[in-house]
């Protein structure tokens, strides 16, 4: 396994193995490695030729209020971890080497980008794209891959890239659980022992969303609050940022449930903003 801390050293890799006709896999983390991001490798080890990992805690998509001085950083376990999973590459860049010029160029997804998490975290999105945009380009790809259970930043990756014609296919993968249900994060390592036995209250909202709603439930308001309810039963540590039923196109909210519908929530436990997300319509 090659680890590269240059971006001409990395995108000379990528080019050299599209000159060989081999396809190519990309997986940007920021680090703090865990089973969600290791089946993530091991569905792009399955679709392509190479795997190349990235490494890197982005400073624009976090702000100043949020915790980027306190993020999990588990490098050597990282890198050890992608070794034993077959990662071809790993691009690990300081902050100098990928901005710097400082941050003086905007990309923004606005339609996707003002809701759900959007609304507390108005930066968040426009880091997101602008890293992601530069990690196109570094490194060349065939295929990315990304969870589900960040549905927004998917669904904004998406459009970007169709947006503005990348050649590059998103691949976004199942979210990963622990046994009882709660979406694997590296943000779980903040969690009280009270807080991590609350916090698969996040899942249990979401099932009950999916429940009412395919026994015939066709008001958002009672779904939502019936959601509310919940968490407030089982998650009385959290402190509920948002829960939402929306299109899963437009991520606007829907007026009835009789049609399209997801489901996304985020819920604060002390210092972790944990969020999920699930298709509630059946489908």
């Amino acid at each position: 396994m090659k680890i590269f801390k240059t971006i001409d050293a990395m995108r000379d890799f990528v080019m050299t193995a599209r000159c060989e006709g081999k396809t190519v896999g990309l997986m940007p983390t920021l680090g703090g490695m865990h089973e969600g991001h290791f089946s993530l490798i091991r569905a792009a080890r399955a679709a392509c030729d190479v795997v190349v990992v990235s490494i890197f805690l982005n400073p624009t998509q976090f702000a100043p209020n949020e915790d980027l001085d306190a993020y999990p950083s588990t490098p050597h376990a990282d890198c050890d971890a992608c070794e034993s999973l077959g990662v071809d590459a790993i691009f690990t860049p300081d902050v100098e080497t990928m901005y710097p010029q400082g941050e003086a160029t905007e990309v923004q997804v606005p339609a996707l980008a003002r809701h759900l998490c959007g609304k507390d975290r108005p930066i968040h999105f426009g880091g997101v794209c602008v890293v992601v945009s530069k990690l196109f380009n570094i490194i060349p790809a065939h295929k990315a891959f990304f969870g589900a259970k960040d549905y927004q930043q998917s669904a904004i990756i998406r459009k970007m890239v169709k947006d503005l014609n990348v050649d590059i296919e998103i691949v976004v993968c199942p979210t990963v659980r622990e046994s009882d249900g709660l979406a694997m994060s590296s943000r779980n390592a903040y969690l009280s022992a009270e807080e991590r036995e609350q916090a698969p209250a996040l899942h249990g909202a979401l099932q009950l969303a999916r429940e009412m709603i395919a026994s015939g439930e066709k008001d958002p308001n009672v779904v939502l609050d019936a959601m509310r309810n919940h968490l407030a039963t089982h998650a009385p540590a959290g402190e509920i940022d948002y829960v939402n039923l929306f299109d899963p196109d437009t991520l606007e909210d829907v007026a009835t449930c009789d049609g399209p519908v997801h489901s996304a929530l985020a819920v604060r436990f002390g210092g972790a903003r944990l969020i999920d997300n699930m298709r509630v319509d059946g489908v």
